[in-house]
């Protein structure tokens, strides 16, 4: 059976959406009370307040449109986002929530004052953002952070500091030194001036007398004794947490590792789960939700062919073959970008970000994405999904094949329109920038499932609206 929830990111995500969500509900409660009750002298009564259905529905609506929104402005991406830009963000969402909630209580016919709850609503709102998010972090503070050893080489030791400080590492963690498993010169520059423990010391000792909670295993070849295995096991069982580098990276990177990556780790480890019902589901929100953006979009899809015809000579629709699941080739739709003598040669050329081929009006559908929507009707078919890995040419896969690590396996599940790996990764055109790209497409094909779906489209609208990511 599949998993709604799949991976850590996809679960920590909803907690906060859920979380957000209630307290938009209870606000609007707070409010009707406030304004309706505490005047008649019932104070805050729920039960009241349940009975009061003109009440009730807006309150539910407005606590889902403000999840939508709080999503759709990137407020649970994990990127670094100044306090400003948070607030500007937060502005955003009151301002259409709060209209949304005001034409709610006008259409059940409120007989109250809309304007004055929806006033008392987001004041209860952002008193209540207050609370919970200082109450979380006041919680982390007491509790105090997990004292982490790291057991590996420098390199690897270095990789795993730079994680730790990604927008994406949620974990409250402290680094309190590297136990190595080899020394090589110039260590001690790699991880700059980090604690670098005596490996003729017993990793148990180390542990006990700092106190470690969590040990991260960042050795590349753990086998012939390199890695102290035996020692390892004497702390899992004094209860260490044990992480090696692959699940730490996939946990605070939402992203595979693929030059440290084993195919033992990818046969006994969790997820690839593409089980008949996992399928079933996956092509059931393709049909509805290709099928509804189909009817949305087609008066926008008409104006862009207008556009397209205008500003170029050439077919509105440009067709290229492309490779999908289980390594068949198909046609994939784009609206036309560039001009029709771009690759006059017959050479296969990546595309770049200031892309000198690209015509006028292929600039401006480029950056908002507009190009894909006729990739739409190639998910209707089943050639596509909305969510993905973006198919490559033949002549790229095969090399790509050739210089990248388990390329294959992004073929076991079907292209997308959009994917993890384009809302996570800045733009690329390079042998070493699709490196990058297939680590978060393995996450996704790992640890693909409904919630995650869901979460990719929402943040490919934040990516088009902020301009975050790639195209």
């Amino acid at each position: 059976m599949f998993r709604v929830f799949q991976n850590q990111e996809s679960l920590s995500t909803f907690r906060d959406l859920f979380a957000d969500a209630l307290l938009c509900f209870l606000a609007v409660l707070l409010a009707a009370a406030s304004l309706e009750l505490a005047p008649r002298g019932h104070a805050f009564d729920f039960a009241a307040l349940l009975t009061m259905p003109n009440v009730l529905m807006p309150a539910a609506s407005f606590a889902l449109v403000m999840a939508l929104l709080y999503s759709f402005v990137g407020l649970y991406r994990h990127t670094h986002l100044s306090a400003l830009s948070v607030v500007g963000r937060l502005g955003v969402a009151f301002l259409l929530g709060g209209y949304f909630i005001y034409l709610a209580l006008k259409a059940v016919d409120y007989q109250g004052h809309p304007a004055q709850l929806v006033g008392y609503a987001l004041l209860y709102v952002s008193a209540g953002l207050v609370l919970v998010r200082g109450t979380a972090w006041g919680v982390r503070r007491a509790m105090g952070a997990r004292r982490v050893l790291i057991v590996g080489s420098a390199g690897e030791a270095a990789n795993v500091l730079e994680g730790l400080g990604a927008p994406g590492s949620r974990a409250y963690r402290r680094v309190v030194g590297v136990y190595p498993t080899s020394v090589k010169p110039g260590s001690e520059s790699v991880l700059k001036g980090m604690r670098m423990f005596d490996r003729n010391t017993e990793l148990e000792q180390v542990v006990r007398r700092h106190n470690i909670s969590e040990i991260i295993v960042a050795a590349r070849e753990q086998r012939g004794g390199i890695v102290p295995m035996d020692q390892l096991l004497a702390c899992r069982i004094r209860g260490v947490r044990i992480m090696d580098f692959a699940g730490f990276y996939e946990q605070v990177k939402a992203e595979v590792p693929i030059d440290s990556l084993k195919g033992s780790w990818l046969v006994y480890g969790d997820g690839f789960v593409q089980g008949r019902a996992r399928r079933a589901a996956k092509r059931a929100f393709d049909i509805v939700t290709s099928a509804a953006l189909l009817l949305l979009a087609s008066p926008l899809m008409l104006l862009t062919a207008i556009a397209i015809k205008l500003d170029s000579r050439g077919p509105v629709i440009y067709r290229q073959e492309r490779v999908g699941l289980g390594g068949q080739t198909f046609m994939c739709l784009k609206f036309r970008s560039m001009g029709t003598d771009a690759e006059k040669d017959g050479v296969a050329v990546w595309a770049t970000k200031n892309d000198a081929r690209v015509t006028r009006v292929g600039a401006f559908i480029r950056k908002t994405r507009i190009d894909e929507l006729p990739q739409l009707i190639s998910v209707l078919k089943g050639e596509m999904s909305m969510v993905g890995p973006r198919p490559e040419r033949p002549s790229f896969v095969k090399q790509l094949k050739e210089q990248i690590p388990f390329y294959d396996l992004r073929h076991s599940i079907k292209p997308g329109v959009t994917g993890w790996a384009q809302v996570r990764y800045s733009y690329g055109a390079s042998v070493e920038d699709a490196r990058r790209k297939h680590q978060f497409d393995l996450y996704y094909v790992k640890n693909n499932s409904l919630f995650l779906d869901l979460l990719v489209l929402i943040e490919t609208v934040t990516v088009v609206l902020f301009r975050e990511g790639a195209h």
